[in-house]
């Protein structure tokens, strides 16, 4: 029987903006950002920082070497931010209504202290919530050290969450990580232009 939904955060709760950022990036000074950002997976430092193998304060001071320009904590803030296009509210009461029919809500990113900033804050929801206030347990790449669609986060997850796969849905929008959550046995949704999540969800759960 299925009661945990595990959901990805950038192109599922958050509508993501990869030129954004490199635009943001290049604000700040920074003009090879399109090299290191990719709408799925970071590259080089960027990705260490969402792996948990570098710091935010070696993140900045690498960024800065790369950028021959030294960089702020807020220039990298400001940069990474920039992912950020929307937070739909029709997501939020999805997640909402889902929690209040007993389901257990987990989040599984690939992500960085710099971007969870904000989202663990209240200015998240645009009415003082944070993104913690509609999940029962967040699960972060930089604080786990590994990151999707690396087998090892789902197991991790499932490990702390004393789960089988096979009663949970994972709902994310790369094609990579739903392969490996399908491979371990998870039921899952591909979210995406083709599906939208907070429709499809329902029927999966009928």
């Amino acid at each position: 029987m299925i009661r945990t939904l595990v959901f990805d955060f950038g192109g599922v709760i958050m509508e993501g903006d990869n030129q954004r950022a490199i635009r943001c990036f290049k604000e700040v000074g920074f003009p090879g950002a399109e090299e290191y950002l990719d709408p799925y997976t970071l590259r080089g430092v960027f990705g260490q920082l969402e792996e948990g193998l570098v710091d935010e304060e070696t993140f900045r001071r690498e960024v800065s070497r790369l950028a021959c320009k030294e960089l702020s904590m807020d220039d990298c803030c400001y940069g990474m931010q920039g992912y950020v296009n929307s937070v739909p509210m029709r997501n939020l009461h999805m997640l909402q209504t889902l929690r209040s029919e007993g389901y257990r809500l987990l989040l599984l990113s690939n992500t960085n202290p710099f971007m969870m900033k904000w989202a663990r804050s209240k200015e998240f929801s645009g009415d003082g919530r944070s993104l913690d206030d509609f999940f029962d347990h967040l699960y972060l790449s930089y604080q786990m050290k590994c990151m999707k669609p690396s087998p090892l986060i789902f197991e991790k997850l499932l490990e702390a969450e004393h789960l089988k796969p096979e009663e949970a849905v994972f709902t994310d929008d790369g094609e990579r990580n739903i392969a490996t959550a399908r491979q371990l046995g998870f039921h899952t949704l591909q979210a995406g232009k083709d599906c939208d999540w907070v429709t499809e969800i329902r029927k999966l759960l009928r």
